[in-house]
């Protein structure tokens, strides 16, 4: 685990924690390292959730599937990033989504229960642990509302337009370069592969936009 604590000082979760007081949390806060292949479920749809899953290598996605298999993504959780801190509340209920690795990934678990209860020992740092969670859920928070903005608008076109606006503005650069592929920025914004396709590449025939894969330039009419 230890090699990991470069990774974990750059997360929300330990913002302004120490790595030797990181190491010396790890066994306090009950951590657990798993592996998993791309494709592999982390998480399924009706698990309880007790743990903080952070990504220390690769990314995983969380997605679920409509009664006919369309499926929707909700969010990919890259390195360093957290997930399942929406689920510290004890009454929070069941999994609703999926999720799996997008690609070969090396998870740390932390146990819920064990950040919120001040152990024996005392941390130094475990009230800023603490506070660091509740920050990371109002950010959460925001992100989702930034989705629903998309998600409002009503052609592929302006959700599009949303969404890569909004890239900008996160990267300070009209050039970026997005986490997912075209079937995953599908998936994201709820819309047909195809007609995403041909709408941005009529966004680039319009001069808004130059693109390459998952790398995108936005223009000045």
């Amino acid at each position: 685990m230890k090699k990991f604590i470069p990774v974990l000082m750059e997360t929300k979760l330990f913002d302004g924690v120490a790595a030797d007081d990181i190491e010396a949390m790890l066994s306090c806060l009950q951590t657990t390292v798993c592996i998993y292949k791309k494709g592999e479920h982390i998480y399924r749809q009706g698990d309880n959730i007790h743990r903080i899953a952070v990504p220390v290598e690769g990314s995983i996605i969380i997605q679920n599937f409509d009664y006919w298999g369309n499926r929707s993504i909700i969010n990919m959780i890259g390195t360093g990033e957290m997930f399942g801190e929406a689920y510290a509340a004890p009454d929070s209920g069941a999994m609703t989504n999926d999720v799996i690795a997008a690609e070969d990934c090396t998870v740390m678990f932390f146990d819920i229960n064990r950040i919120l209860t001040v152990c024996s020992s005392a941390c130094r740092f475990h009230t800023t642990v603490v506070q660091n969670l509740v920050f990371a859920l109002s950010e959460k928070n925001r992100k989702l509302m930034q989705k629903l903005g998309h998600m409002s608008k009503r052609t592929t076109r302006e959700k599009l337009i949303s969404y890569l606006s909004e890239q900008a503005r996160k990267n300070g650069s009209g050039s970026f370069t997005i986490p997912f592929n075209r079937q995953q920025l599908a998936d994201f914004l709820s819309v047909d592969r195809s007609a995403m396709s041909n709408e941005l590449c009529r966004l680039r025939d319009d001069g808004m936009i130059e693109f390459e894969k998952n790398r995108f330039v936005l223009k000045y009419k």
